[in-house]
């Protein structure tokens, strides 16, 4: 009686915090923590908690393992829709930083544009730079900079 108890109350928890982050937009997250709240009351109702004789011909215990369906159902699902995606979220943002840090390579002039992509063939040469005059210093800074950006 008291394991029924909290059983309930752990899959009524789990499933307000699922509502929470549903809320926060995270439906992919929600789902998987409805899909573990769901198995403890859906052990429960199949009679594993406490077990019973006349487990298989319970009503109550059909509906648990209809429950228990239900959350395989939401774990497959988020599993491929985290496949569609790319894989975990740690490997994500691994891909992410690797992206960042190739981006650009040290002492470029330009971005790179990855492996596939190449410059235009009719790239301008850098001009020398002018011999600076009184006030031109200030601006030839920033000449060099926006040079260096291609504008």
């Amino acid at each position: 009686m008291i394991a029924e108890t909290v059983c309930s109350a752990v899959s009524a928890a789990g499933l307000g915090i699922a509502a929470v982050t549903a809320y926060r937009r995270r439906f992919l997250t929600a789902a998987r923590i409805a899909a573990y709240s769901l198995v403890p009351i859906g052990l429960v109702m199949t009679g594993v908690v406490e077990w019973l004789a006349d487990t298989a011909f319970s009503p109550v215990a059909w509906a648990g393992f209809g429950v228990l369906g239900v959350a395989w159902v939401l774990f497959m699902t988020t599993r491929a829709v985290e496949r569609r995606r790319g894989g975990t979220r740690k490997e994500r943002k691994a891909a992410r930083a690797a992206a960042q840090r190739d981006a650009v390579a040290p002492g470029a002039s330009a971005p790179s544009l990855g492996p596939g992509g190449a410059r235009p063939a009719a790239e301008p040469a850098p001009r020398p730079a002018k011999a600076s005059r009184g006030g031109d210093d200030d601006f030839s800074d920033i000449e060099a900079i926006l040079k260096k950006h291609g504008i």
